[in-house]
């Protein structure tokens, strides 16, 4: 008799689940419901008596898709699942490590650092070790440790190409002896140390061997070469390993992610079996015709045609913007034309390649009164780069702002020790003073010698941008402050780079469109600014539970899935990035990121360019991106403004004013009203301007007349 759990797959999953035991890689494309395959695949092995739990090794790349495989597994038959190895590559490696602790060297309570402790440990080190935290700083200690660990490298195997890498080395070394002295592991040492474990005794791997009969890994394209040795030392010769996995979504080459992985396993475990799941169960027609055709560009594929049993839907939609700020706009009108026709917000995803370009759309949004929320993020002002410059901001704007002194005193780091800053604190309690005015009180001592050059710098900002426009002031401070230096010299901090870089753009935006008339309260323009910032980063910040819009990365996307999916900055050197033009590798895994953000959408799908674009701080002229032309031209279609729904045409209450009339500003000109809100002394309208765009005025100080 069939089992229930197997009426509901279609040919090829029945066909996966039912494998006899032997390895085979299981080609799922997006949407093909692999977690069911993998789920089910399990329950049949143990429901026919081919394996207990105990012999089940299955291996995720998250913790949270480890408790729903354990989740469905438990609903499918009534067994306990406690005697199953489910769960990540680290997670597994700590429970062979915990079981085996004296094998390993560990004492039994040992303790895991993760990131934090981790670079707290190395700034120890450090200040142990006497070695300059500048010239070596923390957090390239650790990503040197951590890459050596997970290319699976001890530090007497590192290779010392020069004086610093030979510098670095002995750090690793000693952070390792320091480790072992205090009992405690890092994670890129979790999985390290049980290969270690498994690899030189024989009896303990040969045990482990023998009882995982059967291995399952989720996400395999996303497996790095040494979490596949890994696999390959459990596995030993005879075990079956159920590889799932789609080297179409081979995304992360950045995080050490080696796409070969899949060739190389047809090859070391003698695979007789693929099998191609490619019944899409989440997107329409249309979108699937577009990433097949998209991603049927790069070569070596193992190959696989997505297909669904849905309608065509909707055609795709393109638009072509003049700017990165016409785009936004763009997005904030088809969002609020879809929510009015009923779509939830919280199904709609903006997409975008790099972090600095949420900038401007959550500039929009919040304009606009969109809640929305960054996904695996953070919000634009609400970044630490950006809270640091803003701060040395502050301190330009109002010298006795003692939280923004607190923040950056000693960041980069100049000499300020903590003892240093808690002394000026006490001065600043005992004489009813701010933090600013003890500091410039304490003079030059050599225990407070960063302290005088920390109020030299703030005095010189003041001063030397006294004449300067919004975005110069930034611009200088990013300079003058060292921030920008401090994180250009760190590899691993190039998006906190593009967004400080994008913080120029904010500002020179942010001036183009002030009004001072409608804002007569504001001191200067600076401050103005650090306002608009401050309420950027709170005051629309949606609550929990609140129906609210989705921005994210393309790689944050990964796994997710929504009915309407914006993908913006659609331009050659932004998406494909700049970086990957000239390496085919390259260039092919940004294709794979473009069908990765493809393939979110389930109905709705909006593609959308721009011909110019402030970023990096500098204007740049952008052609459309490749990947819109490796579309076949009957899935899209061309939008522009004109065809955006009409707003509502009621009149303004009690100002005169209507939806589509011409109307006349002393500053920005001739414009035509696109939108309003608000009643009374609260009322205010979009204005579509010819030369100056759009623009949203209070009625109650902008003086507007009809034209």
């Amino acid at each position: 008799m069939t089992p229930a759990f197997l009426t509901h797959l279609n040919p090829e999953q029945f066909a996966a689940v039912t494998l006899p035991r032997e390895s085979a890689l299981i080609l799922a494309g997006a949407g093909s419901g692999k977690t069911r395959v993998l789920t089910t695949r399990i329950a049949w092995l143990i429901q026919t008596g081919q394996a207990s739990p105990a012999h089940v090794l299955a291996v995720t790349f998250t913790n949270k898709a480890a408790k729903e495989m354990l989740t469905r597994i438990a609903a499918m038959l009534p067994i306990n699942t406690r005697g199953m190895w489910v769960g990540t590559f680290h997670g597994l490696a700590n429970r062979l490590l915990r079981a085996h602790h004296r094998e390993a060297g560990l004492p039994q309570l040992f303790q895991i650092l993760d990131a934090q402790d981790q670079l707290a440990a190395i700034k120890r080190l450090l200040k142990a070790q006497q070695v300059d935290d500048e010239k070596y700083p923390p957090k390239q200690v650790q990503y040197f440790i951590n890459d050596a660990k997970e290319q699976g490298l001890r530090a007497t195997q590192v290779e010392a190409l020069d004086e610093a890498s030979r510098v670095y080395r002995e750090l690793y070394q000693a952070y390792e002896q320091q480790c072992q002295r205090e009992g405690v592991v890092d994670f890129a040492e979790l999985l390290l140390l049980s290969y270690e474990l498994l690899t030189r005794n024989e009896p303990l791997r040969a045990h482990y061997q023998a009882r995982f009969r059967y291995i399952l890994v989720d996400e395999f394209q996303d497996t790095s070469r040494f979490q596949y040795e890994w696999l390959r030392l459990f596995a030993g010769q005879d075990n079956a390993v159920f590889a799932v996995g789609d080297d179409d979504q081979s995304i992360y080459a950045f995080r050490g992610a080696h796409a070969g992985n899949m060739q190389d396993f047809l090859r070391d475990f003698r695979v007789r079996r693929i099998i191609k799941l490619e019944q899409n169960y989440r997107s329409q027609g249309n979108i699937l015709d577009a990433a097949n055709a998209l991603i049927a560009h790069n070569a070596g594929r193992l190959g696989k045609n997505l297909w669904t049993a849905q309608q065509p839907g909707a055609p795709i939609r393109v638009f072509a913007a003049s700017t990165d700020q016409e785009e936004a706009q763009f997005v904030v009108e088809q969002v609020r034309a879809l929510r009015d026709e009923g779509l939830p917000l919280a199904e709609i995803a903006l997409l975008y390649r790099s972090n600095a370009q949420s900038r401007v759309l959550e500039h929009a949004l919040f304009s606009a009164g969109l809640p929305y929320r960054v996904y695996g993020g953070l919000r634009f002002f609400e970044r630490q780069e950006v809270k640091h410059a803003l701060a040395y901001l502050r301190l330009m704007a109002n010298p006795e702002d003692d939280n923004a002194l607190l923040r950056v005193i000693n960041f980069p780091a100049r000499g300020i020790g903590a003892r240093t800053i808690e002394q000026i604190q006490a001065a600043a309690r005992m004489q009813g003073l701010s933090l600013w005015a003890a500091a410039c009180r304490r003079g030059g001592t050599d225990s407070a010698r960063g302290v005088p050059a920390f109020v030299l710098l703030i005095e010189a900002l003041r001063r030397e941008t006294a004449g300067m426009s919004l975005a110069e002031k930034v611009e200088h401070m990013l300079h003058a402050s060292g921030l920008l230096a401090h994180y250009h010299a760190r590899r691993s901090e190039a998006d906190r780079v593009e967004n400080l870089e994008e913080l120029i753009h904010a500002a020179a935006a942010f001036e183009a469109e002030f009004d001072g008339e409608s804002e007569p309260d504001m001191p200067d323009l600076l401050t103005a600014f650090l306002t608009h910032a401050a309420l950027e980063a709170g005051e629309h910040q949606a609550a929990a539970g609140q129906d609210a819009l989705q921005l994210m990365t393309v790689h944050a996307a990964k796994g997710l899935e929504f009915d309407a999916v914006f993908i913006t900055g659609l331009e050659e050197g932004l998406f494909p990035h700049e970086n990957s033009l000239f390496e085919h590798a390259g260039l092919e895994e940004e294709r794979r990121l473009m069908y990765v953000a493809i393939t979110r959408a389930r109905r709705l799908l909006y593609l959308s360019h721009a011909e110019t674009r402030m970023l990096h701080g500098q204007l740049r002229y952008g052609l459309p991106s490749r990947f819109l032309d490796e579309i076949p031209r009957h899935l899209l279609q061309p939008v522009g403004v004109a065809t955006l729904p009409p707003a509502p045409v009621a009149p303004v209450a009690g100002r005169g004013f209507r939806v589509g009339q011409s109307v006349v500003h002393a500053k920005f000109g001739v414009g035509v009203i696109v939108d309003c809100e608000g009643r009374g002394a609260d009322a205010r309208v979009q204005v579509n301007f010819r030369e100056a765009g759009l623009k949203w005025l209070a009625l109650e100080y902008a003086k507007l007349s009809p034209a």
